[in-house]
């Protein structure tokens, strides 16, 4: 029983401490920022510029909320940790929820912002002339897997010295993603962001792929990194820098002592 508890997160709705009300709030003004600043950059018409908007944007709201919800800001992260354990699973679907809202508000606010002629491009995702629903669907499971294997790589825990540049890890791999994704897909990547343009703007077509896809996605690549790669330990062969600093650092403080 405890551990069905724990699974589901129960315990969240009576510890005070575990902070639930100001994560959802987080990841609320997460996903508003996301789609106002992201959705808002798609008038420029560069997908680099695009890519680049989204990405930042990302990096900024997971350095600014990371520390009080994790900083998904997206439900294809959530699903993946929640896979993996790394989140119960109630809190998991609120997450999603406060997501949702929050990508709609973001979407609501720049359109209210911006003049009509500007209203064709608030950021409504749709596959490309020739690209298939099946593709459409493969361009965001991949988008997705790759950024949920970045984030777990990047806040390993057993990797401390990289968690400081998660943020702009994570980010670079939202810009990576919209720069293949945008041509084919409009490079959803995220189904928070893709419902809050889409219910603004009353605009539907093929959003199932928005979702199944990245969610999908996402599940795999967290699945991926702990049951194949498998979550960092020490030593690892890759991290022989991190361990040389530190058997510097011993080395000179057993001289000092002697």
């Amino acid at each position: 029983m405890g551990n069905l508890k724990a699974t589901l997160g129960t315990n969240d709705f009576t510890d005070s401490k575990a902070g639930l009300c100001r994560a959802l709030v987080a990841e609320f003004l997460g996903t508003m920022l996301l789609n106002f600043f992201g959705c808002g950059s798609v008038i420029t018409g560069n997908v680099v510029a695009i890519s680049l908007a989204f990405g930042l944007t990302v990096a900024a709201a997971i350095q600014g909320i990371g520390h009080v919800s994790g900083g998904h800001v997206n439900p294809a992260v959530t699903f993946g940790l929640m896979v993996i354990g790394k989140i119960p699973i109630i809190r998991g679907l609120l997450y999603v929820l406060a997501q949702s809202i929050g990508a709609i508000a973001g979407s609501g606010v720049i359109r209210a912002l911006s003049p009509e002629s500007m209203e064709s491009a608030l950021g409504v995702v749709s596959l490309s002339e020739g690209v298939t629903p099946v593709q459409g669907f493969g361009i965001e499971f991949f988008l997705a897997f790759i950024l949920v294997l970045v984030v777990c790589g990047a806040c390993d825990a057993a990797k401390p010295h990289s968690q400081g540049m998660a943020p702009l890890v994570i980010g670079l791999a939202v810009t990576v993603g919209h720069i293949v994704g945008v041509p084919r897909t409009g490079a959803g990547m995220n189904p928070a962001r893709s419902l809050g343009s889409a219910v603004v703007m009353g605009a539907f077509d093929d959003h199932w792929i928005y979702w199944i896809g990245p969610i999908l996605g996402g599940m795999a690549g967290g699945l991926v990194y702990t049951h194949a790669i498998g979550p960092a330990k020490e030593p690892e062969g890759y991290a022989t820098v991190a361990r040389g600093e530190k058997e510097v650092c011993q080395a000179k403080k057993a001289s000092q002592r002697s």
